[in-house]
């Protein structure tokens, strides 16, 4: 059975270094898959499976630390160069996610200027975070609708500020 390659990504390490990454369904799960090209030329690739999400900082950075460490096509300086690469790549991927969730959380925060009443406040709030966190990990408790406009304030407005950082 043939599966499908999604989310595919090319990493440009350096000018001659390449590493071309994707995720493929698995029987069992998926799996990364990563190939390392030198000046265009393939040479060498790694995968590794997960029967579960993964908990990366950034998709794909375990297949690609692995690729680098167990490849024999890199020198011993273009690992360390590729290395580097990962953990600086890591740390702008931080960047970007926190600027990201503190827009969303700007943007639900202004639910307090919009709305009259609590209950509107809190609906607003609701539905921003809901727009732009719900298919990223966002679950609201199974009892939401029976709380207060009050703790649901408090909870609403401890997540916007943790999202704030």
């Amino acid at each position: 059975m043939a599966y499908k390659k999604s989310n595919e990504k090319t990493f440009k390490i350096s000018k001659e270094i390449e590493i071309e990454c994707y995720s493929q369904g698995t029987s069992y799960g998926f799996r990364h898959v990563a190939t390392l090209l030198k000046e265009g030329y393939e040479e060498d690739h790694k995968s590794m499976a997960y029967y579960n999400r993964t908990w990366e900082s950034f998709t794909y950075e375990s297949v690609l630390f692995y690729l680098v460490r167990k490849t024999k096509y890199l020198t011993k300086e273009e690992k360390e160069i590729a290395n580097k690469f990962i953990k600086d790549y890591q740390k702008i991927d931080e960047m970007e996610v926190n600027k990201k969730f503190g827009m969303i959380a700007n943007i639900a925060k202004l639910g307090d200027l919009f709305a009259d009443n609590q209950k509107d406040k809190n609906s607003w709030k609701e539905r921003m975070l809901k727009a732009g966190l719900e298919n990223k990990g966002l679950e609201f408790p199974s009892d939401w609708e029976t709380l207060s406009e009050e703790e649901k304030e408090i909870r609403l407005n401890n997540v916007i500020n943790n999202m704030k950082g």
